[in-house]
């Protein structure tokens, strides 16, 4: 019998590894080995300065550190560390959930279309998510429970608008299998960007009925999507 994988969660931007709690309890109890990271453009002690490339090696790292087969999720700009981290031979699939799959040469800003978002407040070197007029409760949590979504709203943090300007230097979708995980009620990423970037990298597709943070929203069946990726 193959060695079973280990799933590792991605975060996404402004977010930390406490996004997928609910997520990796389930996976655990399912008997799943499961480890996350919190990426330095959020976390570390001082993000000014810090680029893609950072939080591209901490994923990187994190995959070297199970030291067996890895299935990778990733959230939203979580996926664009994971696209240029995920290329060792260790990682058997990728899943992408409502994630920026990029190219080579590409950045998240140019993705977006060369000008940052109206929710985005930029601070210099920083960015935080949410505006009075969008606020990001609405954003990424509108079919959390509301108390939930309080409590998540406050846990984001700013980042470093670095990681979102610098171009990748490679994408493992283009030699790793991939699920991409559609958000069909996303307020944040439009449903049909998110269907044109997982046909871009060929990937399965599934679909659920949510706002941008099904791990919050739909943990079980996000979970069984990532176990129907995972078994292979």
């Amino acid at each position: 019998m193959s060695e079973r994988p280990t799933i590792l969660l991605v975060h996404g931007a402004w977010h930390g590894a406490w996004a997928w709690d609910l997520v990796k309890t389930r996976l655990e109890e399912h008997g799943w080995a499961v480890r996350t990271l919190d990426l330095p453009t959020v976390h570390a002690e001082r993000i000014e300065g810090l680029h893609l490339s950072d939080d591209a090696d901490a994923v990187r790292d994190a995959i070297a550190a199970v030291g067996g087969p890895v299935v990778v999720v990733a959230h939203s700009y979580g996926g664009v560390p994971t696209t240029q981290a995920a290329t060792d031979d260790a990682v058997q699939h990728i899943v992408y959930v409502a994630a920026f799959v990029l190219d080579e040469g590409e950045s998240l800003l140019g993705a977006v279309g060369g000008v940052a978002p109206s929710w985005w407040v930029v601070d210099g070197p920083t960015a935080t998510a949410g505006t009075e007029q969008e606020p990001a409760a609405s954003l990424f949590f509108a079919d959390v429970e509301p108390s939930a979504a309080e409590a998540a709203v406050a846990r984001l943090k700013p980042q470093s608008v670095l990681a979102f300007q610098e171009p990748l230097t490679g994408a493992a979708w283009r030699t790793k299998p991939s699920t991409y995980i559609v958000t069909e009620q996303d307020a944040i990423f439009p449903e049909p960007a998110q269907v044109g970037l997982a046909a871009r990298a060929g990937s399965t597709v599934r679909r659920l009925n949510t706002s941008h943070s099904p791990f919050l929203s739909q943990p079980d069946a996000v979970v069984e999507i990532i176990e129907e990726a995972a078994r292979g």
